[in-house]
């Protein structure tokens, strides 16, 4: 009986240890070049089937709150694979990029891997391998 009680618990401390193991990697974005404080900062986790796809909503979002022209968020438990990040400094707090009528952003913007190219940002030149290590970012606008 002791025997089966031992085993008991020994499967429930190892079923506890690895349900709290963590799922996947944490990614630290930080943006330190904005131009005020005004409004937020608006980010985006993207693979390549949601960068850029107005139809398909990022993976994950953070809203970060600016103090003294700077930001720093943290994407959890990001799975392996292929991402960009796609930022936004949306000024005026409509939740969305502005663009002036000739089709040119209104609001600063940036990206993983800061290629700032002319026409739109295409996800081969933001994107970042996540693997089995945390990462830290430095995204500017």
């Amino acid at each position: 009986m002791k025997t089966l009680v031992l085993v008991i618990l020994l499967a429930i401390t190892n079923f506890i240890a690895h349900s709290q193991e963590p799922k996947g990697v944490d990614i630290t974005v930080q943006v330190n070049n904005l131009k005020n404080n005004n409004g937020f900062v608006l980010l985006g986790l993207h693979n390549q089937e949601t960068f850029m796809n107005t139809e398909t909503p990022a993976l994950k979002r953070i809203q970060g709150k600016i103090i003294d022209g700077k930001i720093e968020v943290t994407f959890k438990n990001v799975s392996e694979g292929d991402y960009a990040i796609m930022v936004i400094h949306d000024e005026n707090t409509n939740n969305r990029m502005d663009f002036t009528l000739n089709g040119m952003p209104k609001e600063a913007y940036g990206m993983s891997n800061n290629n700032m190219s002319f026409g739109p940002p295409m996800f081969e030149d933001a994107k970042f391998k996540v693997e089995k290590e945390n990462l830290s970012l430095d995204i500017r606008l």
